[in-house]
């Protein structure tokens, strides 16, 4: 038998269960499918905008998440060659820049208490009056049939589940970086509280980010490199890191468990493929995590096509008219965040010698003129649309 409901959020992360809780007040039945059963076992730490948090306190999510570590200065410079940028909280006249905090604590704040989970989406279809969602629900009780296949008929689906649905039948557009970014947490023994760093390098940019005793750190390089370093033992390690970045926050005394994975941008050609279907988060873009911009547009993501389905007519969810007005919503913070990120990557990682100059000097004019670095610290904070 096919279920009914009108709008079906697929996936469960922090994106998907932002936009489900956004919608729980309103009079449309919404459905969260979840793939994954039980918390989230994913340790990485996650960076949030200042303008994250202020969707995060509507949501009423902001007050239960924990080990959250403000950044209220960014420090910007590049590997032999003079110039930075410092980007502070206080000139910008907000309280913080953004937040460094664990991703299971987000995603238990956001947690949407009618998700249904062990929901595994095998199919999608569509046509002008509905979506149909195929799904294979997990069991949950010993004597369960595992596997067993559903239908679910919605006036509007929503892909939040990272883009894999609809990958092979429509290809994003995608560009390979060719680096791979290694995240890990060190500790040092000067760190600076509340100060970000972010360093690029003919081999790729690396952040290093306050979170509790130390800093969460986000190194890239070329995939051939990126093999050696996972190699290295704890002691070669920190040493290349400390070669690598400098003594700005003295010597690093440890490192934690080290992870990879390979960085590109990928695009969806449109973000409404099929008729009444959107897509949301990584769905929709997957960034390099330079600026740390990725989540932070996925959360405006789901805030802003809230928006337009609570605005918009009932009888009209779901229909071109609707995912028409969102997309033109959502047109230019996301490319102007993509191509933002985009640029960074490109004109950072080279070591020519003409170029390394203008970065340098572009560096100490953004600098010495207030106005446009606010204007690029609010892009980072909010967003194109503000």
């Amino acid at each position: 038998m096919t279920q009914t409901c009108d709008i079906a959020i697929i996936g469960g992360g922090p994106v998907g269960s932002a936009l489900a809780r956004a919608l729980k007040d309103s009079a449309f039945s919404v459905r969260l499918l979840e793939a994954r059963t039980g918390a989230s076992s994913d340790a990485r730490a996650l960076a949030l905008s200042y303008g994250s948090r202020l969707l995060l306190e509507r949501l009423g999510a902001w007050d239960a998440l924990q080990h959250v570590s403000a950044i209220r200065t960014i420090h910007v410079s590049q590997k032999q060659g003079f110039g930075r940028t410092l980007l502070r909280a206080s000139e910008m006249n907000v309280p913080e820049l953004g937040y460094v905090l664990p991703y299971p604590s987000l995603h238990k704040a956001l947690q949407y208490g009618h998700a249904m989970q062990g929901a595994n989406v095998t199919g999608i279809e569509s046509d002008a009056n509905h979506a149909t969602i195929r799904y294979r629900q997990a069991c949950t009780e010993p004597d369960d049939a595992d596997g067993e296949e559903h239908e679910l008929s919605a006036r509007l689906a929503i892909l939040a589940d990272g883009g894999k649905l609809l990958a092979d039948r429509y290809p994003p557009k995608m560009r390979d970086y060719g680096q791979s970014a290694l995240i890990s947490h060190v500790t040092c023994t000067d760190p600076k509280p509340d100060t970000a760093f972010e360093r690029f390098t003919p081999d790729g940019p690396l952040a290093l980010l306050p979170y509790m005793d130390g800093y969460e750190l986000v190194w890239t390089a070329p995939h051939e490199r990126m093999e050696q370093m996972l190699a290295w033992d704890d002691a070669r390690f920190l040493h290349e890191l400390h070669c690598h970045f400098g003594d700005r926050v003295g010597r690093f005394r440890s490192a934690g468990k080290r992870s990879s994975f390979p960085l590109g941008l990928k695009k969806a050609k449109d973000q409404a493929p099929m008729p009444r279907v959107v897509l949301i988060g990584n769905a929709a873009q997957t960034m390099h995590p330079v600026a740390g911009q990725g989540f932070n547009m996925g959360l405006r993501d789901a805030w802003e096509l809230a928006q337009e389905i609570l605005d918009a007519r009932p009888e009209s969810l779901g229909t071109e008219e609707m995912l028409a007005g969102y997309r033109r919503s959502r047109l230019a913070d996301r490319e102007g965040g993509t191509g933002f990120t985009d640029s960074l990557v490109r004109l950072f990682s080279n070591d020519l010698p003409i170029v390394s100059q203008l970065r340098s000097a572009s560096l100490t004019a953004l600098d010495c003129m207030p106005f446009v670095k606010k204007f690029v610290a609010r892009r980072m904070m909010f967003g194109a649309n503000g």
